[in-house]
């Protein structure tokens, strides 16, 4: 079998982007008991999240989203009695939630039922790349402060860390302020003026490596792919260290099927952290075996798998399947594309994968010429 034509389907990472939910319709029944929490979000050095970051209530385990940080990393967010929860802050707005201006803490009063259903229950902030403080929330009397105060984000590893980009922290406040413009057009699907806003951030701070990244993410999102690449690496060259770039410009290349740009882009992402993105390992594999060079495709392989130990990109599994039936180990070859169909049984290529594993298991098991 030839690799070349072997059909190894490409593999599609969605580009980075920020997942903001929309917040939920304020409840209309004063009938009901409400209790109003307020507090913010920080980094371990104090600094504002670079992104707007999601609010969880965590009641006996179960995880409950409730509201979205603002621009300045504050929120507010109002909890019913009975459970029923309504989120006030939207990030798309760049300010405040409306009910950070109410009243909180003993000016209330709260009823037993709203203590009683918030009695084993906290609030974590969640953002990719970092673990959360938690906070308890639960009310022990009538007079209790509902100021949660601080909630602090410490990176997970140094490699989710670099999901994030210093030049972030030195952009100046006209750039930062267009930044947050665009990306609330963005959430809000207005596109022409978030490149607007988005352009005149990086026309603002030329360094503005998020603002790059973001950039190039509208652009794809609006098929020009040539000027998503452009911004994307203007990113990569405002901040080498911040590791999006990578992924998305990998991606594209492989998408293209330019195999010295994704081999490229996935060893140098490699190079920035080999021990937290099994994905570049992907990629790096693909883009080696399409090259022909099957050592370096097997080893890519073999590490990425190693490194993925949650089982989250199938894919490594087929593509060192095939890589294996270039080197005639069909036996392991065969092992490799099970496991593919263990962990992505409904994938699109599944019954290609399926027919490619019957003729294999024969071939190992024929009795040598």
């Amino acid at each position: 079998m030839n690799f070349q034509s072997s059909g190894i389907a490409a593999m599609t990472l969605a580009a980075v982007t920020l997942a903001v939910g929309q917040p939920a319709p304020e409840m209309r029944n004063t009938e009901q008991q409400a209790v109003f929490f307020s507090g913010e979000v920080t980094l371990q050095d104090g600094s504002k999240p670079p992104d707007p970051v999601r609010i969880q209530k965590v009641c006996k385990g179960v995880a409950h989203d409730e509201t979205w940080t603002d621009s300045k990393g504050r929120f507010s967010f109002k909890v019913v009695a009975g459970g029923s929860d309504t989120t006030n802050a939207d990030p798309a707005q760049g300010g405040r939630g409306p009910d950070l201006a109410r009243p909180i803490g003993n000016s209330t009063y709260y009823s037993n039922p709203l203590t009683t259903s918030l009695r084993d229950c906290e609030v974590q902030a969640v953002l990719a790349g970092f673990w959360s403080e938690r906070v308890s929330i639960a009310l022990k009397n009538t007079l209790d402060d509902t100021r949660i105060g601080r909630i602090i984000l410490h990176p997970v590893s140094g490699g989710q860390a670099l999901t994030v980009s210093a030049t972030t922290l030195a952009a100046p406040p006209n750039a930062s302020k267009a930044y947050e413009k665009g990306m609330a057009a963005m959430r809000e699907q207005k596109w022409d003026a978030a490149q607007k806003e988005l352009t005149k951030a990086v026309e603002a701070y030329p360094k503005f490596a998020v603002a790059w990244f973001e950039l190039g993410v509208l652009r794809q999102s609006r098929n020009d792919l040539p000027g998503a690449s452009a911004a994307w690496k203007e990113a990569l060259k405002s901040d080498p260290k911040y590791v999006k770039p990578y992924e998305v410009l990998a991606g594209l290349a492989e998408r293209q099927q330019n195999w010295l740009e994704s081999e490229k882009y996935s060893h140098d992402w490699i190079q920035l952290d080999p021990e937290d993105f099994p994905a570049a390992y992907l990629y790096n594999a693909i883009a080696n075996a399409r090259l022909n060079k099957m050592e370096q495709a097997e080893a890519s392989a073999r590490k990425g798998l190693l490194l993925d130990k949650e089982k989250r990109i199938p894919r490594l599994s087929y593509v060192l399947g095939l890589i294996l039936i270039e080197k005639h180990e069909l036996a392991e070859s065969a092992k490799y594309l099970r496991a593919y169909l263990e962990l992505a049984p409904n994938a699109k290529d599944a019954p290609i994968v399926r027919e490619q594993l019957t003729k294999i298991e024969a071939a190992a098991a024929a009795p040598p010429r």
